[in-house]
C-alpha cells in the first residue's frame, strides 16, 4: 500500500490540528502495546496511526474520547446517588401522618397571648 497522505484522512476528521492531535495519540497508544487495526507493511507507528484514520479501522469519536480521557486529571464517576438518610425518630405523640400541618392562630388569638407578656424593661424595674 502506498503512503498515506492527509488528503486521504481529512474526510474522516476535517479538522488538520484535530487529526495531528488523534493520530499522535494513537500513535503512542501503538507504541505503549495495543494492537493495531491494519497491517504494519514496515511503517512506523504515526504513519500506521493515520492509515487506521483512512481505512476507518476506528471510530474518530473513539478515538476523540480517548484522548480527552487521557488528559483528565479527575474523572468524575456515575454512581448511584446513596439512598436518604433515615428519618429521626419522632418524639413520643408527635403524630407523622399529618405531615407539614400546623396550628393556626388568628391575629386576635395572638394579640391576647401578647397581653399578658410583661416587656423585658419592665421586669427589670420590678426586679429593684
Amino acid at each position: 500500500m502506498a503512503r498515506v497522505t492527509v488528503e486521504d484522512c481529512i474526510d474522516k476528521i476535517e479538522n488538520r490540528f484535530d487529526l495531528v492531535l488523534l493520530a499522535a495519540h494513537r500513535a503512542r497508544n501503538i507504541s505503549s502495546g495495543q494492537p493495531i487495526l491494519v497491517d504494519r507493511d514496515r511503517d512506523k507507528n504515526p504513519v500506521v496511526a493515520l492509515r487506521e484514520i483512512a481505512e476507518e479501522a476506528l471510530a474518530p469519536e473513539d478515538l476523540s474520547e480517548d484522548f480527552i480521557h487521557s488528559l483528565q486529571r479527575h474523572v468524575e464517576v456515575d454512581e448511584p446517588e446513596a439512598e436518604t438518610a433515615p428519618a429521626l425518630t419522632p418524639a413520643v405523640g408527635v403524630d407523622l401522618e399529618g405531615e407539614g400541618q400546623f396550628d393556626r392562630m388568628t391575629e386576635e388569638d395572638l394579640l391576647r397571648g401578647l397581653e399578658g407578656l410583661v416587656p423585658p424593661a419592665e421586669v427589670e424595674d420590678e426586679a429593684e
